[in-house]
């Protein structure tokens, strides 16, 4: 069974830092891109990150320069380090990855709330 597990989240003043986790199980981790979402309160879920199996990167650019994705296969685990963050970024943060045949799979989501 396929199974995303975010963590991280947490409450941070504006300019701080956090860096999410989210760890996979059920699949081959290392054949698969990753990507980490978010969705604000009355907005549509965005993509933010992606990583490919060969750990190119992507990212929107509201958050280029300030974001990295990265990825350990060892630990079946991608993350995101968040830093100069800013009340914007305040957002549910999701876990995804969309297998051959197309299916996407999401974690739980894991709240980052940004204070002015």
């Amino acid at each position: 069974q396929v199974q995303l597990v975010e963590s991280g989240g947490g409450l941070v003043q504006a300019g701080g830092s956090l860096r999410l986790s989210c760890v996979a199980s059920g699949i081959t981790f290392r054949r698969y891109g990753m990507n980490w979402y978010r969705q604000a309160p009355g907005k549509q879920r965005e993509l933010v990150a992606s990583i490919t199996s060969g750990s190119n990167t992507n990212y929107v650019d509201s958050v280029k320069g300030r974001f990295t994705i990265s990825r350990d296969n060892a630990q079946n685990t991608v993350y995101l380090q968040m830093n100069s963050l800013k009340p914007e970024d305040t957002a549910v943060y999701y876990c995804n990855f969309q297998n051959w045949g197309g299916q996407n799979y999401w974690g739980q989501g894991t709240q980052v709330t940004v204070s002015s």
